[in-house]
């Protein structure tokens, strides 16, 4: 266990470290990152002198941001240490996060859905243990006054994704596709993540593919925009869960307890009496500060978006928060063959623990 935690504590130091030689706002993201590992470990040492609890490490995509809540609150309300768990938070990319669970560096990632299908299919030992996020962020974003209403109406219109190797731009090719149009159809640029807002709001392009939840960032700032949002065109996820096939075999305990007190998170903050505040509040005061002057409007996400679309679905009224729908798992799959961006299709039952 030392070695793990040394290895855990290593990857979490240069990740910290290359987010500091980059640009102002990565900096800022960094030392979010700092302060959330610090306070953790602040925490987590008083509480583990009243109770004997075993440490776990959790690498999340990313930097600390309140959308992150339910870990956080799961940690704060001990609901974690209801299950014999303690928790460490570190942060990385997404492609990273999985590779270092494999190897067990780390217990649990918290990447995106399409990096965990990507691992997968290049055989890398991992499984999902809670579909976190019931469907993908990405949408297509465009001037509510635009006439832009399907689309079909993209027709010769210019389009921004980030990359050509996106998942935003492989969820313009099936939206376009869906409308009887290809690629060939709409003026593709590729706008980095830092200009691709200021280019929708310029005027540059007329649409962009991008997170759904800059949507209510630019309505909440005064700019009118509308979206599409692509899930139904490519099924995906946002964030889930994952932990490595050796610990969901060896130690399922372990698992079981994670999951629960995640969900149990979820839950508290869905409940409403002022818990999503409470959580916002938290979030920034202990992992976030840099978002201090946005608490608003990530309120306002969490509401309208987290709680009805992205943390809760039919599927988990059915089955439970973070519930796995075997069959969509399997259509992000085979879209991702499609696309090219995995050579194989495999089942989806090997990835999904039950």
């Amino acid at each position: 266990m030392k070695k793990t935690r040394f290895l855990s504590f290593v990857l979490s130091a240069v990740f910290v470290a290359s987010m500091v030689a980059g640009c102002g706002t990565q900096n800022n993201a960094a030392t979010d990152t700092t302060a959330a590992v610090s306070t953790a470990g602040e925490t987590t040492a008083q509480d583990t002198k009243s109770k004997d609890l075993t440490t776990v490490s959790i690498q999340i995509d990313g930097s600390a941001v309140p959308y992150y809540s339910p870990l956080y609150i799961a940690q704060e309300k001990g609901y974690f240490a209801d299950e014999g768990l303690n928790v460490e938070f570190y942060y990385a990319a997404a492609a990273d996060i999985v590779k270092n669970v494999a190897a067990g560096n780390v217990e649990f990632g918290f990447p995106n859905a399409d990096a965990v299908v990507a691992a997968k299919a290049q055989g890398i030992p991992v499984k999902v243990v809670h579909t976190t996020y019931q469907e993908g962020l990405g949408a297509i974003i465009f001037n509510s006054d635009s006439g832009i209403k399907t689309p079909a109406d993209l027709k010769n219109k210019k389009v921004a994704v980030t990359s050509l190797g996106s998942a935003n731009y492989f969820q313009l090719q099936a939206a376009l596709k869906d409308s009887g149009l290809t690629i060939e159809d709409v003026k593709v640029e590729v706008i980095g993540t830092g200009a691709i807002l200021n280019a929708l709001t310029s005027g540059q392009v007329d649409a962009i593919v991008f997170s759904k939840l800059r949507t209510i960032e630019l309505n909440n700032s005064g700019y009118k925009v509308s979206e599409i949002p692509c899930d139904q065109f490519l099924p995906s996820f946002g964030n889930v869960l994952v932990s490595s096939d050796k610990l969901t075999s060896e130690k399922p305990e372990v698992i079981e307890g994670f999951r629960k007190a995640l969900s149990k998170g979820i839950e508290y903050i869905a409940a409403g009496n002022g818990n999503v505040e409470e959580a916002v509040d938290y979030s920034i005061k202990t992992y976030a500060p840099t978002f201090a002057e946005k608490r608003d409007v990530v309120i306002k996400i969490l509401n309208e978006v987290f709680i009805p679309t992205l943390w809760q679905s039919d599927y988990t009224k059915a089955n439970g928060i973070g519930a796995s729908n075997i069959e969509k798992w399997q259509a992000l799959i085979d879209s991702s063959k499609e696309t090219g961006t995995i050579s194989e299709s495999f089942d989806a039952k090997d990835l999904i623990y039950k």
